[in-house]
């Protein structure tokens, strides 16, 4: 009888996953965007944004993680994403409706808005199949960042890539699920964020 070894995890492409994990896209795409929108205190807003959909989610992640609801902060398994997207969903649009009700600007209220609408779809599909949140949040990021400033932040898209090369490598995700959350992330990021900026 023979043994099959399970092949080592890739210390490169655990670092990739974690390093560029979907709350620090977040909080970067929030930051960035307050700034085109309103310099310094656009980025204030950008705070306020990255607090709701990032700060907030992570520790409701990271409180599940504790209690044994799910294994890591990646939540690899498809059903307990369906028990955790609807909370990341409930933390972002309470951010978008009090930064609708503070004054903030179109532009932040847009983006904030975009990441609800990938959310909920990231949600629609996960009820029937485990769709990337990795690679759609980056690819929806930059598809923002590049209506906002123009095009030089498509440069960043090897960056999509390495991080959907990463999550199949580590084998949380097939190929096809890279390549389909790279393609959602952009579409509905950009198509929400460019009707109503």
């Amino acid at each position: 009888m023979t043994s099959t070894l399970a092949r080592p995890e890739s210390p490169f492409a655990r670092a990739i996953t974690d390093g560029l994990e979907p709350k620090n896209w977040i909080i970067a795409v929030a930051i960035l965007m307050g700034w085109h929108a309103d310099r310094l205190a656009g980025v204030a807003w950008g705070l306020v944004a990255a607090l709701f959909a990032a700060a907030i989610p992570i520790m409701f992640i990271k409180f599940g993680q504790r209690r044994g609801y799910w294994g890591d902060r990646h939540v690899r398994r498809r059903q307990d994403r369906l028990i955790l997207i609807p909370g990341i969903i409930a933390s972002v649009a309470t951010g978008m409706l009090l930064m609708g009700v503070l004054g903030a600007p179109r532009e932040m209220i847009a983006l904030v808005t975009a990441m609800l609408a990938t959310l909920v779809t990231i949600l629609a599909i996960t009820t029937a199949w485990k769709i990337s949140v990795h690679t759609a949040v980056s690819s929806g990021a930059i598809a923002m960042l590049a209506m906002a400033y123009g095009p030089w932040p498509l440069g960043a898209y090897p960056l999509v890539l390495l991080v959907g090369w990463s999550r199949v490598e580590l084998r949380d995700h097939t190929l096809l699920q890279v390549l389909a959350g790279t393609a959602l992330g952009a579409l509905v990021a950009a198509a929400t964020f460019a009707l109503l900026r």
